[in-house]
Order: structure tokens, then C-alpha cells, then sequence
């Protein structure tokens, strides 16, 4: 007859067991299709101002058997009505993956938009051991399949008539507002050069925009600090997934950059040689097609309302809510 002691050891360890593979299925076969909007009211517009709406999408991620993922994508124009859309890349995650991407974006033509790339819309995905990014940022793996970047941008901007900011800038009108923007590659492979970005914000700036945002896929410290110091009005980024697999009351274990943990997912403010603006870092609608999970962490796109510094919150928004 078994010890107490041996029980109470295999009672443990069969609740361990049950735990964790309760943990992976929810995981891997529900919350990764939970699709969320994640909305929030920005105020930084002048007093009296009308709210300009704005959609960021980021880490798609996209194969083209992803149904689903497609639907719901394609459901937002009609469901959010945006004034623009701001993509922080990572948009392929397969070779035949712009064909889903079309799918999904295609009912977002007309509406003013702006995009970066993440090292996925150049590259395929490769299997990868998840531990590792608890040693820090991933680094590359050497020969990657190489994706259709090219037809991606050729999508972008000439069907979707999106501005590309692929350390580069552009200004546009977006709800009778002249908007400028100006962005950097991937700073996760160290694609981005900050350096040339002053004197094409300084062009930008004497349009004297209604707004001007700053846009990187990697939000890495160093392009944080610079696009604060830049002037931009608002930050947006992408890449973190949110951690993908979150701890409940903790939040992100990992972020895959430098950022600190607790600004790894939604809308925070970032502050550089005492200057303070919003930064949202959106936790992405994908994931890897060799990482297909996410706990505590459901796929999301951001909606943004900014609206004047005078308006009058409602005791439930301004921090965030999904729904």
C-alpha cells in the first residue's frame, strides 16, 4: 500500500500534468482565434477638435489557409469605420501569404493608410526553439526563405494607396487633416537609419501638419527616444506579440526587444530628454506559424479614437477596453 506522502506526490503531479495540458490546448486551440479590438481614447488634439478614428494592425503574420483570421480582418472596415490605418509589418507569414493578406485588406481600400516592414515581410519563418527568447531579442537565422516583398508593396501602395515608411516619410490628408508620418525598417535586424530621418521630418514639419506620428515595426529604445525627439505627436509598434504567452497578473514574460516588459502590449507613454508622447505597441493578430499559441495574450488589432484635449471621458474608456 502507497505512503500518503507517494499519493499527495502523484495527486501533485497529476495536477501539474492536467494544468498544463489544460493550458495547451486552450491555448493553442482557442485563445490564438479569440480576435479582439482593443480600443482606446487618445486626447492630444487641440481643444474643440472632431476624433480622427485610427485602425493599427500589426504581425498578421498571414498563410493563406488562414480562413479565418481572414475574416475577421476583412469584417473591420465596416465594423470600426476608420479615418486611417497604421500597419507595423510583419504582414506575411508564408510564401503564399499576400494571397490571404488580400483577403483581408482588401475592404480597406480608400481609406488613408501608412506601413513598415517587420523582417517577416522579406523573410519566411523557420522553426525555432521558443526558450530561446528568454535569453534576449532573437537573433537571425542565416538563409531564410525569401518572401515577395516587392508584390507586398506593390499591394500596399498601389492597390491599397498605403504610404510606405521604411526609414522615409510622407504626409497626406486623412478626415480633411493634413497628417505627417515618418518610420524606419525593421529595427530588430537593425534595418532602421535613424540618421536620415531629421531632415526629412524637418521638411514635414514646415507643412505644419495637424499630427505627426512615428512608426516602427521593433519598438526598440533607440527609435523610441529618437522619434520623441523628433516631434512626433504619437508612437506606433508592433513585434512584441504582447508576449504572446502572458502570465495572468504578472503580463509579458518576454518581449523580444528591449522595451520594458510592462510597455510590451497597448497603449503607454514613452518619455526621451523630458519630452512625454503615447505610444501604442499593438500585441499583433498572428503569430508563427511553427509558435501557433497565445495565452492570456488574445490576437488584436487597436482602435485609437484621438480626440481634444478637452473632451470629456467616460468613467469606463480611456485607459483601453477590448471588446
Amino acid at each position: 500500500m502507497s505512503s500518503p506522502l507517494g499519493r499527495t506526490a502523484l495527486t501533485t503531479l497529476g495536477v501539474v500534468g492536467a494544468v498544463g495540458v489544460g493550458t495547451a490546448v486552450w491555448g493553442i486551440g482557442i485563445e490564438r482565434y479569440l480576435y479582439t479590438v482593443r480600443r482606446h481614447d487618445v486626447r492630444i488634439l487641440p481643444a474643440g477638435s472632431t476624433p480622427l478614428r485610427i485602425l493599427h494592425i500589426s504581425d498578421i503574420h498571414m498563410a493563406p489557409w488562414q480562413h479565418r483570421k481572414q475574416r475577421w480582418l476583412a469584417g473591420l472596415a465596416e465594423e470600426l469605420r476608420p479615418d486611417l490605418i497604421v500597419n507595423t509589418g510583419d504582414n506575411l507569414g508564408h510564401a503564399e501569404g499576400l494571397t490571404g493578406v488580400r483577403a483581408a485588406l482588401d475592404p480597406l481600400r480608400g481609406i488613408p493608410g501608412v506601413y513598415v516592414h517587420g523582417s517577416n515581410d522579406h523573410d519566411a519563418p523557420l522553426p525555432r526553439n521558443p526558450l530561446l527568447y528568454f535569453s534576449g531579442p532573437s537573433t537571425s537565422v542565416p538563409k531564410p526563405e525569401r518572401l515577395d516583398v516587392g508584390a507586398l508593396d506593390d499591394y500596399l501602395q498601389s492597390e491599397l494607396g498605403w504610404h510606405e515608411l521604411n526609414n522615409a516619410a510622407a504626409s497626406f490628408t486623412a478626415d480633411d487633416r493634413l497628417i505627417a508620418a515618418f518610420g524606419v525598417s525593421d529595427a530588430h535586424r537593425h534595418w532602421d537609419r535613424l540618421d536620415v530621418l531629421p531632415p526629412l521630418v524637418a521638411d514635414l514639419a514646415a507643412q505644419s501638419p495637424a499630427l505627426t506620428f512615428g512608426v516602427s515595426h521593433a519598438p526598440y529604445r533607440r527609435v523610441l527616444d529618437t522619434f520623441t525627439g523628433l516631434g512626433a505627436d504619437m508612437i506606433f509598434a508592433g513585434h512584441t506579440h504582447g508576449g504572446q504567452v502572458r502570465m495572468p497578473g504578472f503580463g509579458a514574460l518576454v518581449a523580444n526587444c528591449d522595451i520594458p516588459l510592462d510597455q510590451a502590449r497597448g497603449l503607454s507613454t514613452w518619455t526621451a530628454d523630458g519630452r512625454s508622447v503615447p505610444l501604442n505597441v499593438s500585441a499583433g493578430v498572428g503569430h508563427s506559424i511553427y509558435a501557433p499559441v497565445r495565452f492570456a495574450c488574445r490576437p488584436e488589432v487597436s482602435l485609437l479614437t484621438l480626440t481634444a484635449v478637452d473632451t470629456q471621458i467616460a468613467p469606463d474608456g480611456g485607459s483601453g477596453s477590448e471588446r
